[in-house]
């Protein structure tokens, strides 16, 4: 393979300290290395470690002589859980490491400078400090669209007294928010939108990041426009240099192909995973199991998880669930409940602490899943052409599981319900009675994402103007001073 291994400066590429943002910027990584660019991949201390005692990622990335790992401490003990519930805690603490650390890297006056930094809005102080340093920093939200655009509309929506919200009707369609007006309501927002703008962490470290990205040379996105369109569009009308690049792995895909790259099994886990589930699968017939999961960071009461283990159980239906080791809510008792659980599932359900989600959903036997709607999880259950029920918690899952439902029309919303009884028939529907429905809707959905990474596609278009403006972004150092020729929309 012909990797550009020249003095050419680096790309850095800066991701959340999460299982979901890791993997999206590594098989954004993998992608600018193949066309050719050196990338500088800034990982924490803790979560290093697990990747490359979970994942083949060390050897997967010694075919490209360009590409590095630097690594830095997220200012956290070992012991500390680094849960959802404290992430506010986990940004504030990379951030006190974080912003000396870019300052040194983008001086200049470092023997090696960079080309440009991409990173996550979340790190809206990057894009200051690449303004200061004048590196160019490019935005990559893996959120998805949908969500991201009512991010850049919550100053409207404060403007036009939508919120704070007035009374508790969380059922009250949402107005104001061109491109979603009859679509969402109260509910299906943000969560942190239910709570006071001006005093929760959540919301000022989203409207910072809305601040600075006007400053920002780009932004990218995981999607593709027949999946996003209208949403895309919006985006596109505040922020018109915006690259659509998804579905990331179809995109990777593509490419390795095209380069005639071995098609290595690819893993970015932060986790072990159990592949003694794909042998359960092989001994399943088609279509026949629901894979549930509900990803890395969400935790569940025990009441909870039993509502879903009786929902799951007296459907009748095979299933595969995914339970983390740290999963369970504050039960010194874990082990032996679930003990109880793998005991009480069989003949029906297999139960690991992780799996490799990939080759799960594309499993033939696999028909269906139920999720916590993270993005990356939706993509890949699209990409794959399986149907799913959401259970979302966060973010922008909370608007997803409503697009699956109402917008795609490729699953069902279980938002803010946990009751067994609702479960078994969702699983019902989903497996059985709606089958043919939702397979016929989300298999479309799999052909056009398919379409969008070839060659003449919009997300491979996108990529290649992607790539071609990083390239066109030249460094010279005169007089101890930094100057950037930056193409500009």
């Amino acid at each position: 393979m012909d990797h550009q291994t020249s003095i050419t400066p680096p790309v850095l590429i800066f991701p959340l300290p999460l299982q979901s943002t890791i993997n999206s910027n590594l098989q954004l990584a993998e992608l600018l290395c193949l066309a050719g660019l050196r990338v500088t991949f800034l990982n924490t201390n803790h979560n290093q470690q697990r990747l490359v005692g979970n994942s083949n990622v060390e050897s997967r990335f010694k075919q490209y002589p360009g590409f590095r790992f630097l690594t830095l401490s997220d200012g956290l003990p070992d012991d500390h859980p680094r849960s959802v519930e404290q992430f506010g805690d986990i940004l504030s603490s990379l951030q006190t490491m974080a912003e000396p650390l870019l300052k040194q890297m983008l001086s200049a006056l470092v023997k090696e400078p960079v080309t440009c930094v991409i990173l996550d809005g979340l790190f809206y102080y990057g894009v200051d400090i690449g303004n200061e340093m004048g590196v160019p920093v490019i935005t990559f939200d893996t959120i998805s669209p949908s969500c991201f655009w009512i991010y850049l509309s919550l100053p409207k929506l404060i403007e036009a007294g939508v919120l704070p919200f007035k009374g508790n009707d969380l059922d009250a369609l949402v107005t104001h928010l061109p491109a979603m007006e009859g679509l969402l309501r109260r509910r299906d927002l943000p969560h942190f939108c239910l709570l006071d703008y001006k005093t929760d962490q959540n919301s000022q470290a989203v409207f910072k990041e809305i601040e600075r990205l006007p400053k920002a040379h780009g932004l990218i996105l995981n999607s593709f426009e027949d999946l996003d369109g209208p949403f895309l569009s919006s985006v596109r009308s505040y922020f018109p240099k915006t690259y659509a690049i998804g579905p990331l792995p179809l995109n990777l895909k593509s490419r390795l192909a095209a380069k005639a790259t071995p098609l290595l099994s690819s893993s970015n886990s932060l986790w072990e995973e159990d592949h003694t589930s794909i042998k359960w699968l092989n001994a399943q017939s088609n279509g026949s199991v629901i894979y549930v999961s509900f990803g890395s960071l969400l935790v569940v009461s025990r009441d909870e998880m039993m509502e879903f283990w009786h929902g799951l159980m007296n459907s009748k239906v095979k299933f595969l669930w995914v339970m983390r080791p740290n999963m369970l809510k504050g039960d010194v008792s874990r082990d032996q409940f679930m003990k109880e659980l793998v005991e009480g599932s069989k003949g029906i359900g297999y139960i690991v602490s992780w799996a490799p989600q990939k080759m799960v959903l594309a499993h033939p036997s696999v028909g269906g899943f139920l999720t916590h709607s993270g993005w990356n999880s939706t993509l890949e259950s699209i990409i794959e052409g399986k149907p799913m029920i959401c259970w979302p918690q966060y973010v922008d899952q909370r608007v997803t599981s409503r697009l699956v439902n109402e917008f795609w029309k490729i699953g069902l919303d279980m938002k803010d319900i946990c009751d067994r009884f609702v479960v078994e028939k969702m699983v019902k529907d989903l497996m059985e009675t709606k089958k043919d429905e939702y397979k016929k809707s989300v298999e479309k959905l799999s052909k056009l994402a398919k379409l969008s990474v070839q060659e003449g596609g919009l997300s491979y278009s996108n990529l290649d103007c992607l790539i071609n403006d990083i390239k066109g972004l030249t460094r010279t150092v005169e007089n101890g001073k930094m100057h950037n020729n930056v193409t500009s929309y």
